[in-house]
């Protein structure tokens, strides 16, 4: 049996949803530890360079399915884009029509980073109609996230599910 990799499947022109976990510790809304960014920086470039389009998204500490505003990506999407040596554009969200727009205008190998899935309150219950709006936003889904693949929560097991079943994944 062949082991399923990114590495043997072809991304270009898809729409790629890729969780992280880029739960990284701040001290004054400044990024103290960037290793977990830094972690998925492979993925998303093999992503990038093979032709997707990657939507990225993660959770940020704990906001109790409330939009907090300490609890904003955008520090980590200003530090990811430092890395990439790219623009990361601000998809919005977590949920609702901004996101489906911002994501339909990315060019190939463009970057886009959903707002916090935590705001979210489906994402902590494993909602199944928010595992099923995040699935809508790509064609395939790729897990980086292995700090948090243990968690069945909305972005994880809602999404791969949703995947294997209409991708054979």
């Amino acid at each position: 049996m062949t082991k399923r990799s990114i590495r043997n499947v072809d991304f270009a022109g898809k729409t790629v949803l890729v969780r992280v976990d880029f739960n990284v510790p701040t001290r004054d809304g400044v990024i103290s530890d960037d290793s977990r960014i830094r972690a998925a920086i492979p993925t998303l470039r093999l992503l990038s360079n093979g032709g997707a389009k990657v939507v990225i998204c993660s959770h940020f500490g704990r906001p109790d399915g409330q939009v907090v505003e300490e609890m904003r990506l955008q520090p980590i999407r200003k530090r990811l884009s430092e890395i990439l040596k790219r623009p990361v554009l601000n998809a919005g969200g977590p949920n609702g029509t901004q996101p489906a727009k911002i994501i339909s205008q990315l060019g190939t190998g463009d970057y886009a980073l959903l707002e916090n899935l935590r705001f979210e309150p489906g994402e902590e219950q494993n909602d199944k109609g928010f595992s099923k709006y995040l699935a809508s936003l790509a064609d395939r889904f790729v897990n980086d996230a292995f700090g948090a693949a243990h968690r069945a929560h909305a972005s994880t097991t809602g999404v791969a599910n949703i995947y294997q079943h209409t991708q054979g994944c």
